[in-house]
């Protein structure tokens, strides 16, 4: 992308946005919260089978990543790795993934299940129900290009544009054009749209690629 269009682009998201600034906020509250009251029994059982898969480690995994403006936060997830796998690294920056993975954790991840917590990180206001997936302080490439497109100045999300079109099997450049892309463009319908793919690609395991290609 041009740099003076890439600048002008950075600028517009940072104007004022009724939808994004309070709209969707509202939205995320309200539905984040109702999500944690449905799914209060299905995510009670994944806790009681993570716990008997591994009785000694815990249950949730907790990692720093990158929000909104850069700032960092502490992410929510059921855990799905021995507790000795390295925390600093992106799953898809892993030699050999599977010698971590536990038995229980294969399932929730081709299920997604174990990204259910971050219903409670979207309850906090740390991210949004749909924006750009949340990376790791490390992954510093990724966040540099975000910056650039002004996917930064919006809340991350639990899934986004990047996520339905490709997930794990598109290339960094790609994830970043498509976050910049739906900062700029945010918008009921795109958010709609994308939490229908999301089910839609959920249900099929599409796009989950774990460790390195």
């Amino acid at each position: 992308m041009d740099g003076k269009l890439q600048n002008a682009n950075v600028k517009q998201i940072s104007n004022f946005n009724w939808y994004r600034d309070v709209c969707k906020r509202f939205f995320d509250f309200v539905f984040s919260l109702i999500g944690i009251v449905v799914l209060a029994v299905p995510m009670l059982i994944v806790a009681i089978m993570i716990k008997i898969d591994s009785p000694k480690e815990q249950i949730l995994f907790r990692q720093k990543r990158v929000g909104k403006n850069n700032h960092e936060f502490t992410i929510y997830k059921f855990r799905s790795m021995r507790q000795d796998a390295p925390h600093e690294m992106a799953t898809k920056d892993f030699e050999n993934p599977e010698a971590y993975i536990t038995p229980v954790g294969k399932f929730l991840r081709k299920a997604s299940l174990d990204e259910l917590p971050q219903l409670f990180n979207v309850f906090k206001g740390d991210m949004s129900i749909v924006g750009p997936r949340p990376l790791i302080p490390k992954e510093e490439k990724v966040l540099k290009m975000r910056t650039e497109y002004g996917a930064n100045k919006v809340l991350p999300g639990i899934t986004g544009l990047a996520q339905v079109h490709g997930r794990d099997e598109i290339t960094d450049e790609n994830k970043a054009s498509y976050d910049g892309k739906y900062a700029l463009n945010m918008g009921v319908l795109l958010d709609f749209s994308i939490i229908l793919k999301t089910i839609f690609d959920v249900v099929r395991s599409k796009g989950i690629h774990e460790g390195k290609k």
